[in-house]
């Protein structure tokens, strides 16, 4: 669904500041007379319309940077599982263990194959060192000499092939006990204690919610002027969010005649979870919007409602309709016109306009 929006511009009119010396006695007439313009003990803005930035909003998807299958790389019989779905893990935790009688008698033999194989590659070390002097004196053919050479670098050979052998063995040991490749949260388990598993076989699925980015696809009709801009909030109930960065997919879906666009949110306190729809809206273009402060905003349950001051009539409370905030600035879609007062303090202009009525009913008002 389309829609039309506005981020937060900064403010173009400031407040116009207005205080009182004293609340003083209220200069009070018929019900129908004008009052005296007087001053009242809270400060008070004008109204104006703003230069602000206009949005087409689309839905979107979250979904997580960090998200994978963590698989076994070795066989075995899964004798622990110590996470479960929901489960937070920090990166590098123990997540599964296998069976690891295979992997340990592997190592060992290849520990064994290792030292046999070092062994000889000394003894055909002292052997190439005692021909090679024999043949410096001229006491053995070049024939033998080569040979004890060859012999030499073919027992150096069978050492590094051991030494490998022994890595691989070792590795393989380690992934009897599989570990978290980041902190996240688990979304999902494949397996349960007694399982027998082989490589590839999936064993856990988690996700990361520290880096999250929203997917939404734009009408083709629409991502020129996106990209010329290049600025994009995801909203999020009453949460806007700035994007971090704005990734454009170079194709467009042939069925649906969209661009994918990839919105990266920066790290906040926001709880977005993968797969939540959320509302992102792009800047199009500019228009103007009435803006008021926040703070002028006063709101009791159903009532949404501002305090209008005037210096002659006095101070009434005016309900208004209201729209998305933009920043510390609220638009107002209904009730107000532009160039009007409204107080900023709602507790000071409430206690003002009891007293107002308080004394207007002392004089038969």
């Amino acid at each position: 669904m389309n829609m039309e929006k506005e981020m937060n511009f900064s403010s173009v009119a400031r407040p116009a500041l207005v205080f009182a010396a004293a609340l003083g006695l209220l200069a009070l007439g018929n019900g129908n007379s004008a009052r005296a313009a007087e001053t009242y003990p809270f400060e008070v803005t004008t109204t104006v319309y703003e230069i602000a930035p206009r949005e087409r909003i689309w839905d979107g998807s979250v979904e997580a940077v960090n998200e994978a299958t963590v698989s076994a790389q070795t066989s075995g019989r899964v004798t622990e599982i110590l996470v479960d779905v929901n489960d937070f893990v920090e990166a590098g935790a123990v997540i599964v263990r296998l069976t690891d009688k295979e992997q340990r008698s592997a190592l060992k033999s290849a520990e064994a194959g290792l030292q046999e194989a070092r062994a000889r590659a000394s003894e055909a070390a002292s052997d190439f060192s005692r021909i090679q002097e024999m043949f410096k004196n001229e006491t053995v053919s070049r024939a033998r000499m080569d040979q004890a050479r060859a012999n030499y670098e073919s027992a150096k050979a069978r050492e590094e092939s051991a030494q490998a052998g022994v890595v691989a063995a070792r590795q393989q040991l380690d992934y009897t006990v599989v570990r978290a490749p980041y902190a996240g949260i688990v979304s999902k388990r494949h397996v349960e204690p007694g399982e027998s598993v082989a490589p590839g076989r999936p064993l856990m699925t988690g996700l990361s919610l520290q880096q999250l980015r929203v997917n939404v696809d734009v009408p083709q009709s629409m991502v020129d002027a996106i990209r010329q801009i290049g600025k994009a909030t995801v909203h999020y109930g009453e949460i806007d969010i700035a994007a971090d960065s704005i990734t454009f997919f170079p194709v467009a879906d042939a069925a649906s005649n969209t661009f994918r666009v990839r919105i990266s949110l920066p790290q906040t306190d926001v709880v977005l979870y993968p797969g939540m729809f959320v509302k992102v809206g792009f800047v199009v273009g500019e228009t103007h919007r009435l803006l008021i402060p926040a703070q002028a905003l006063l709101r009791r349950s159903e009532l949404t409602a501002v305090y209008v001051v005037d210096g002659n009539a006095g101070i009434a409370l005016r309900q208004v309709r209201v729209g998305r905030a933009y920043g510390e600035r609220i638009e107002i879609l209904a009730g107000l016109e532009e160039n009007e007062s409204v107080a900023l303090d709602t507790v000071q202009a409430g206690i003002y306009l009891k007293q107002y009525r308080a004394q207007g009913a002392d004089h038969g008002q």
